[in-house]
């Protein structure tokens, strides 16, 4: 295992907070991508590893992962392993920024966080990650 898989392996954990494993791990994905953290071409740890280190089962993990893959976010390639996708064509941005959008508006909801709120925090972390740059 490489030093980025490892690092990646460190940086994920499972929280007790009845949110589905499988979900927090797609999260903890989806933000490290966001962050900047995990780079398109990037090799993901296996499913095994993330299974393992976090004690969990394989079938969960596999759950998260083939959610990222439907997302296209990995892309997984049998006998290689999974590796952080190249973003999506830009005809197809549009679609999914307001797939997107309305999956984050109901995770809201649910949190009982109020849009103007979400907003201004998208905002800032937007407008944070611009000034690393």
């Amino acid at each position: 295992m490489n030093t980025q898989q490892q690092l990646i392996l460190d940086a994920l954990h499972i929280e007790p907070n009845g949110v589905p494993i499988y979900v927090q791990l797609r999260e903890q994905v989806l933000g490290a991508i966001g962050a900047g953290f995990l780079k398109p071409g990037d090799q993901m740890p296996t499913m095994r590893q993330v299974a393992i280190a976090l004690r969990v089962d394989l079938n969960t993990v596999r759950h998260a992962y083939d959610e990222l893959e439907r997302l296209g976010t990995l892309r997984l390639e049998r006998g290689r392993g999974s590796f952080v996708a190249e973003p999506a064509a830009p005809s197809k941005h549009a679609e999914a920024a307001e797939r997107l959008a309305r999956q984050t508006l109901a995770k809201a909801a649910q949190a009982g966080v109020r849009t103007e709120h979400l907003l201004e925090q998208i905002a800032a972390l937007a407008a944070k990650k611009e000034n690393l740059r």
